[in-house]
């Protein structure tokens, strides 16, 4: 894809949700910088956790499986309306889940539990309010040929994004693990999932940086980016001219700091988005 068409065709898809119209992008129309509680949050629970993202005006959260939050999908109707309640009451949005389902495996049947519990989050967003549930790619099995992992993992993303659809839950694929955090295998395991409601979490891979810039790979996941994980803004990694090409898009949605824990988080976040708004203006 050249740059020209990621610009248009990001632009064009980032504008409101794929699945169900419902509006998804930031305010102002701009995108703008959120957590991921792994790992900044993890040992908070979940109504700590939304009072340090309310001030530091941080405007989204996407909680991450196994941490202290506890919203997983073992939680019963009661608790899954409160935690909606406990957000609803703040001005943080509950963005999405992030699962650690994955579907590289050549085992059928552990691909076919990975995409059962992929199902249970896609069930918790749709009634805690969230808009997604993230799962990933974690690297090429040994011994089997990449053109069949291509496919496993397609196959798992099509059925998940099919189900998602029917609940109105987007499904994102984590741009992550040996081998397929690489852009061409990542853009092509979409590719073969072909399904609208299947996009790309961009996860500043160091993989992503070709001759100093991440040009090549949002040409490759430019029309798949639905969300951004965003690691340490002092890393090297061309923020600048990352933020830069998400602008150009027409990006509207969010890029989430996804960094180590900090023994002051308060400080920490304040910091961070300084920096962030320094880096993306």
């Amino acid at each position: 894809m050249h740059r020209r068409s990621f610009f248009t065709t990001s632009a064009a898809l980032t504008a409101g949700a794929l699945s169900g119209g419902s509006t998804v992008a930031a305010a102002e129309g701009k995108f703008r910088p959120v957590s991921v509680t792994w790992n900044l949050l993890q040992n908070m629970d979940l109504e700590i956790c939304i009072t340090t993202l309310e001030k530091a005006s941080f405007a989204a959260v996407e909680l991450r499986t196994g941490h202290k939050h506890g919203v997983e999908p073992c939680i019963d109707a009661e608790a899954r309306v409160k935690v909606k309640e406990s957000f609803a009451r703040s001005t943080v949005r509950l963005l999405s889940y992030g699962s650690t389902c994955e579907f590289e495996s050549p085992d059928e049947a552990v691909r076919r539990q990975n995409i059962e519990t992929g199902k249970t989050f896609v069930d918790l967003a749709k009634d805690t309010g969230a808009i997604a549930a993230k799962v990933r790619p974690n690297g090429l099995p040994d011994g089997i040929p990449a053109a069949t992992t291509v496919r496993n993992i397609a196959a798992g993303l099509h059925e998940l994004a099919d189900y998602g659809q029917s609940k109105g839950i987007e499904i994102w694929m984590e741009v992550h693990g040996p081998k397929t955090q690489e852009f061409p295998l990542a853009a092509a395991i979409l590719h073969t999932a072909d399904r609208k409601n299947a996009g790309a979490c961009w996860n500043s891979n160091p993989t992503d940086v070709v001759d100093g810039s991440v040009k090549q790979a949002c040409a490759a996941l430019g029309s798949f980016i639905r969300n951004c994980h965003i690691t340490a803004l002092t890393s090297g990694y061309p923020c600048r001219e990352f933020f830069g090409l998400l602008g150009q898009s027409g990006y509207s949605r969010y890029t989430l700091a996804e960094v180590a824990e900090s023994k002051e988080p308060d400080r920490f976040m304040k910091y961070y988005k300084a920096l962030w708004e320094n880096l993306s203006s």
